[in-house]
């Protein structure tokens, strides 16, 4: 058994970052608290952050402490455990009452991952049932917290099976945003296609877009490749026409952070750009999510709340130590755009790999 700080990690539950074994996300049963990897200062400092009670969590969620679709859903669903936790009353239906409080609270904290809703629907449909005790409900909630939680590392593993699959000895792919263990519990869901397919002995190079502005790309996915040892080279996200273009490129990966019923994926923004010179350029372009980011209750992309962000991300830039923008400069920042069902190639899942007809076979996935 390790012990990392004053978090006690049982083997089954180690992450994978080279020396450093833990998952992105880690319940200390000793504390009661939430503690989760700081991404908004790698890859030159790996720091932990301890959320105390629900409204740190929603903090580290708008803040980006941590990021990725599965992960902040399995955030918030601690985030619901903490507002049981830190409750001092002993009436059950105000306790219910409390945590309905406390989930629009996490809810809001990001609007466009599905995954953050389809985790506060998911325990509020077991607590409003819950027929205990107030404090019998906050050990229950702990306890489907980190049930979600080997959930979500379990549905990423398969997820990686699958997809890696479609992953030939030799190729070069491109990557978008990250998607790795650092946007889940473990694993993580395009680059967890790309990470076992390294593991299954196959050569694989990556191209890591940076993913403007916040650099996901150059931040975290060039970390975790080094961590796994897969060969990569960082790209600017303008670059990635010319690479698939000139035919270097054989596949492109990315995540969703919400699928609609006919398929159309929110996701990264610089997603839909790329997903269109792949398209132009006959690369087949996968995408990778749980079917938890499936929402069969949107029609199309253009129903789906798009995040805007600070335009600070965007200006607040600078080069060789000078600022690039002018003093007095406007932006503007979405986070997400989305890429219509026609440019995708496939849908990789926990279930398998979804293809064309989208608004048939999600639906009929989802019922099975």
């Amino acid at each position: 058994m390790l012990n990392f700080g004053s978090i006690i990690i049982c083997p089954q539950n180690e992450g994978v970052f080279g020396r450093i074994f833990m998952r992105t996300l880690q319940w200390d049963h000793q504390k009661n608290e939430l503690v989760m990897i700081d991404q908004r200062l790698l890859p030159g400092e790996f720091k932990l952050v301890n959320c105390k009670n629900h409204a740190e969590v929603a903090s580290a969620i708008s803040e980006m402490v941590v990021r990725g679709a599965p992960a902040i859903g399995v955030a918030a669903a601690f985030g619901i455990a903490l507002a049981a936790i830190n409750s001092k009353t002993g009436d059950l239906e105000a306790l219910k009452n409390e945590l309905r409080d406390a989930s629009r609270t996490l809810q809001s904290s990001r609007p466009t991952a599905v995954n953050l809703a389809w985790a506060l629907k998911r325990l509020m449909e077991k607590y409003d049932t819950f027929s205990g005790s107030a404090d019998n409900l906050r050990g229950f909630l702990i306890a489907e917290a980190c049930r979600m939680a080997e959930e979500d590392v379990e549905i990423n593993r398969r997820m990686a099976e699958h997809g890696a699959r479609l992953i030939d000895d030799g190729d070069t792919i491109i990557h978008h945003c990250n998607t790795g263990a650092l946007a889940a519990v473990d694993w993580g869901t395009a680059l967890g296609v790309i990470r076992m397919a390294h593991e299954q002995g196959k050569n694989v190079h990556v191209l890591v877009d940076e993913t403007r502005p916040r650099l996901q790309g150059a931040r975290l996915t060039a970390w975790e490749l080094q961590q796994y040892g897969i060969p990569y080279e960082i790209i600017t996200d303008n670059m990635a026409g010319y690479f698939l273009r000139s035919g270097q490129v054989k596949k492109v990966f990315f995540g969703a952070d919400r699928i609609t019923a006919n398929g159309d994926v929110a996701n990264k923004i610089g997603t839909y750009m790329l997903s269109l010179a792949a398209f132009d350029n006959q690369v087949p372009a996968y995408t990778t999510a749980p079917i938890s980011t499936i929402d069969l209750s949107l029609a199309s992309g253009e129903q789906i709340p798009i995040e805007e962000r600070s335009p600070s991300e965007v200006l607040d830039i600078s080069y060789q130590g000078q600022q690039v923008t002018p003093t007095g400069a406007h932006a503007r920042n979405p986070a997400f755009d989305v890429t219509p069902h026609r440019l995708i190639t496939g849908i990789i899942t926990e279930k398998g790999v979804i293809y064309p007809p989208y608004i048939q076979n999600l639906a009929s996935t989802l019922q099975k």
